[in-house]
């Protein structure tokens, strides 16, 4: 129901309060729709040259347009025509930054219906971004109960890791063995996490490289500890050793290939393997679908047996509990829907699910074979005569193999825009698995599956 408040119904005094956080996809819609390519907004390295700032930066009308939407949509509301704004721009707003916006009624103006409001913008850090006046028409008539006319039109907001890192940074941070962070990406990462409190990070690596690295970025590492190694095998043996030890509960990519940290991971004389299967999930907030979407495995099992499926499905499954998806729907993929010896994934979906009507996998409902299209819709599954308690509704894709979990996962960060965060799972500890191509918030996000995880692995009975 469409409301506002009508000029009469305007008290001096009156406010109104809103809260957003800048994502990547505000900066670059912003951009577009505006016009303003600066590439101060679109790139670390530009802000870095240009600006003196670690990140990128949002275009300062965006939190002005923040103003005007408070004003459209609650204080007066709809029907608000804008008459005259003066605003001052105090500080820049950075990726993730979350700006409070408050509007207050200064002032009345019976003669031609028009209404004066302060206007603030400030940061989670209660630094003023913007302070000034906007001047409105304010309504005079009240809408009907029509509904919204743009409900359909509503672009989805990719909230999945922003609610997540709300959840889990109020919890106790994690201590973090950082592999060899001597890239502006990894060291970068390690601390933007640890100033949130998600993560304590015990950096390994060369000394005196990592020292100059944090110089040159601006990065305060005083607060953490550093263990000194000569080069990047033995930084993934020494990360490897602290988390044996207990001194870690996880371990953190750096500038290293993934292949040499796995390699100090899986010997099972000083690595960190258990009975379980080591696999990876992605964890996906795609902007089309109303829920994360878990992928595996995209990035250590190249082609699974049905007897390994069953360990990648079991770590997806408590990652999912972790992330607080009590009863996981698991889509068990393959090119079709119908069981044919030709196709062994169809075999073994259906064994996988057998196995689980036996009690062998729990935790959560499994359906397979699943072809993509049944898996993420539910009228697909229904033209198709398929009756499934999963179609439409997946939380966990189980991919026939490495290459098909790969480029789904890379098809929806590049064609749909989605966000990823990366873990392997099966080890003594979870391990956050970041590439240079990812965003900040994704780092971020993937130190917070982790967080989550390992909280969950204390107080929670694995399925």
């Amino acid at each position: 129901m469409i409301t506002n408040r009508t000029f009469d119904e305007i008290e001096l005094g009156a406010t109104a309060t809103m809260q957003r956080t800048l994502t990547k996809q505000d900066i670059d819609i912003f951009g577009l729709l505006c016009g303003d390519m600066n590439p101060t907004h679109f790139s670390d390295e530009y802000a870095q040259m240009l600006l003196e700032r670690r990140k990128v930066v949002g275009h300062s009308m965006w939190g002005g347009a923040l103003i005007s939407s408070l004003l459209g949509n609650d204080l007066p509301g709809p029907g608000t025509v804008y008459l005259s704004q003066a605003f001052e721009f105090h500080n820049a707003v950075e990726l993730g930054d979350t700006l409070t916006i408050s509007v207050t009624v200064k002032s009345k103006n019976a003669a031609d219906g028009s209404v004066t409001f302060d206007c603030l913008a400030v940061n989670q850090r209660e630094e003023n971004i913007i302070t000034g006046v906007a001047r409105v028409k304010a309504p005079t008539k009240k809408p009907t109960d029509a509904g919204s006319p743009y409900a359909a039109m509503q672009f989805h907001q990719k909230t999945v890791f922003k609610q997540l890192i709300e959840r889990v940074k109020d919890r106790e941070p994690i201590p973090t063995a950082v592999c060899h962070p001597c890239g502006k990406e990894a060291l970068e990462g390690a601390i933007d996490a640890a100033e949130i409190g998600l993560i304590h990070p015990i950096l390994v690596g060369p000394e005196e490289k990592i020292r100059a690295l944090a110089k040159e970025l601006g990065v305060d590492i005083s607060a953490y500890r550093l263990v000194s190694t000569r080069h990047s095998h033995e930084s993934a043996a020494q990360a490897v050793a602290l988390c044996r030890s207990g001194e870690a509960e996880a371990l953190m990519k750096g500038s290293l290939h993934t292949d040499e940290l796995m390699g100090a991971v899986v010997p099972s004389a000083t690595g960190l393997r258990t009975e379980r299967r080591i696999s990876h999930v992605f964890v996906m907030d795609v902007p089309t679908y109303p829920r994360p979407l878990l992928i595996t495995d995209a990035a250590i099992n190249i082609y699974p047996t049905l007897e390994v499926k069953v360990d990648i499905l079991k770590n997806a499954i408590q990652l999912a509990h972790a992330l607080h998806i009590k009863e996981p729907k698991v889509a068990v993929l393959s090119a079709v829907e119908t069981v044919n010896p030709k196709i062994p994934a169809t075999i073994d979906a259906a064994a996988l699910c057998k196995m689980a009507d036996r009690g062998q996998i729990g935790g959560a409902i499994i359906d397979g074979p699943l072809a993509f299209d049944n898996a993420i819709s539910r009228e697909a599954a229904l033209i198709k005569g398929i009756h499934s308690p999963v179609a439409g509704e997946a939380d966990i894709f189980l991919a026939p193999d490495l290459e098909a979990a790969n480029m789904l996962a890379k098809q929806l960060a590049y064609l749909a825009r989605a966000d990823s965060a990366g873990l392997v799972l099966g080890a003594r500890v979870p391990i956050i698995l970041t590439s240079r191509a990812d965003s900040a918030e994704a780092r971020l996000a993937s130190c917070a599956v982790a967080v989550a995880f390992a909280h969950w692995v204390r107080e929670a009975q694995p399925v």
